[in-house]
């Protein structure tokens, strides 16, 4: 599967083939750290297949290759995104990119930290409903992302992660609408909520959502 999902493209600017081979499988490694779950490049693939199906473009999907690629569960909240953004930055200036393309790539990168696009933000909004299509799988696929995530924080307490874990839910749940794209929102919508609400009611009386 690895092989299938290495970034193409990467000599487009100018680069040397190692060049570009050696940013490829710098980012494949990263997604194979041991202590990731759920971030792998299974996450990857779902990701690149909702970008194909929404004709994402070549920003997009370079900064769905990079969005998780620094990824430390113990950081502070949108540490890793910007340490993300900033390898992103730096990886594609040495093969060439245009700087506008880089600054782009960066900041939708950082842009998944919080899945929130503006209006008139296409891109985002296309990365984010990408990012986010895992909420809304079949149950048994939930599942394993639910046990997943579990698994990257497993250093984080019960009581803690149940508390912030139903924050997380709830604030999802909150939305008027998880997707942006119409497509989406019409056949992903109803199950992601389901699955959310399951998940939530699953972690027990610990897990009261924060009031506003």
């Amino acid at each position: 599967m690895a092989q299938a999902l290495v970034p193409t493209g990467l000599t487009r600017w100018g680069a040397s083939p190692e060049a570009a081979a050696a940013v490829a499988d710098g980012l494949v490694a990263r997604y194979r750290e041991p202590h990731r779950s759920y971030h792998t490049l299974e996450h990857i693939g779902e990701v690149l297949a909702v970008l194909e199906r929404l004709d994402a473009q070549q920003d997009v999907v370079l900064a769905a290759w990079f969005h998780d690629a620094v990824y430390d569960p113990r950081a502070a909240g949108g540490a890793s995104e910007r340490a993300s953004a900033e390898l992103a930055s730096d990886q594609l200036a040495r093969l060439g990119a245009p700087a506008e393309l880089v600054d782009e790539v960066a900041r939708l990168v950082e842009l998944t930290a919080g899945h929130t696009a503006g209006p008139d933000d296409h891109p985002g909004q296309v990365l984010a409903d990408a990012d986010l299509s895992i909420l809304g799988a079949p149950a048994e696929r939930y599942q394993r992302y639910q046990a997943a995530v579990r698994a990257e924080y497993a250093h984080v307490p019960d009581d803690a992660w149940r508390t912030g874990r139903a924050a997380v839910l709830g604030g999802f749940l909150e939305r008027s609408r998880l997707f942006h794209d119409e497509r989406l929102h019409v056949e992903l919508d109803a199950r992601a909520r389901g699955n959310l609400e399951r998940e939530l009611r699953s972690l027990g009386a610990g897990a009261t959502t924060p009031q506003p």
